[in-house]
């Protein structure tokens, strides 16, 4: 049990927008870092530069079901509230918002009136795997920052495409907040921290630092150019089978689609497998020579 205060935890949107008055007639600059709650060191990075950002922190904590397709892991999603309520109260952060499903999606999760569409992107990648995700994604955090109306909001470096779409997102739409992007948090061996991270045993967990190896060696082959990318993390990928390979793709990241034959320039490597029941994602930014 931590000896800080706990978070207020606010579970309305009227409640929420209420403390917002409060905070906005005080003067004082907010910034928010959504999150789907199961907080680990990568969320806490968020919640620390948030605090060199602005005067007041939110952190929402929301297992959004818009994001999750039928046959994904939703009810199997970690919910560790207490465990999460006791770490924020260690960093000072005063309010967390998390809202039932209800609240959210007053009509229901399967019918919510208006919905944001990620366009072609958003039907790429983690996308053609997960049908809707980024639809899901970008409703919610709409949502999110209508209702707290940040001056700043974190995203994580680990979800390139989710980035990309929710900065896309907030261009196109003229959303006033600023967007930091918070660095990839690893482990020492290399592997990205997730929430999802707890549901690999021992010998799974091992397997898993492939991903972030393949990924090493590709950035490491770029000035030897794009085929030389693609063969260094092949030849990495080979040597662990306990890892099924969904997609290794290079993207521009202007555009977020796959780069051309001889492309030159900067690139992310993008990279999804399942190991064991468990799927994870991973990328590095790098410069094709």
């Amino acid at each position: 049990m931590s000896s800080h205060p706990r978070p207020q935890v606010i579970e309305t949107v009227a409640g929420m927008r209420d403390v917002v008055a409060h905070e906005r007639a005080a003067g004082r600059s907010i910034a928010l870092t959504p999150t789907l709650g199961a907080l680990h060191q990568g969320h806490l990075a968020h919640v620390e530069r948030a605090a060199e950002l602005a005067d007041v922190r939110i952190v929402s904590i929301f297992v959004n079901p818009t994001q999750f397709g039928a046959d994904e892991d939703l009810d199997k999603y970690p919910r560790t509230m207490d465990a999460d309520l006791d770490l924020l109260g260690e960093l000072g952060v005063p309010y967390v918002f998390a809202p039932s499903v209800e609240e959210m999606y007053p009509k229901g999760p399967s019918a919510p009136t208006t919905t944001i569409s990620a366009g072609q992107i958003g039907a790429m990648f983690e996308g053609k795997s997960r049908a809707g995700h980024f639809d899901g994604v970008l409703t919610v955090v709409a949502k999110l920052l209508a209702i707290t109306t940040p001056q700043f909001v974190t995203f994580g470096q680990k979800d390139a495409q989710q980035l990309f779409l929710v900065r896309r997102m907030i261009t196109d739409l003229n959303i006033p907040v600023q967007l930091e992007i918070i660095e990839t948090v690893r482990e020492e061996d290399g592997l990205a921290l997730s929430s999802r991270n707890q549901f690999l045993d021992a010998s799974q967990r091992h397997a898993a630092v492939i991903l972030s190896t393949a990924l090493k060696a590709a950035s490491s082959a770029a000035d030897s150019g794009l085929d030389a990318v693609i063969a260094a993390a092949q030849g990495a990928l080979m040597g662990e089978s306990g890892v099924e390979l969904d997609y290794f793709t290079i993207v521009d990241t202007e555009t977020f689609m796959p780069v051309p034959d001889g492309y030159r320039g900067p690139a992310s490597a993008l990279i999804a497998a399942r190991v064991g029941d468990t799927r994870l994602i991973d990328n590095w930014t790098l410069y094709v020579g």
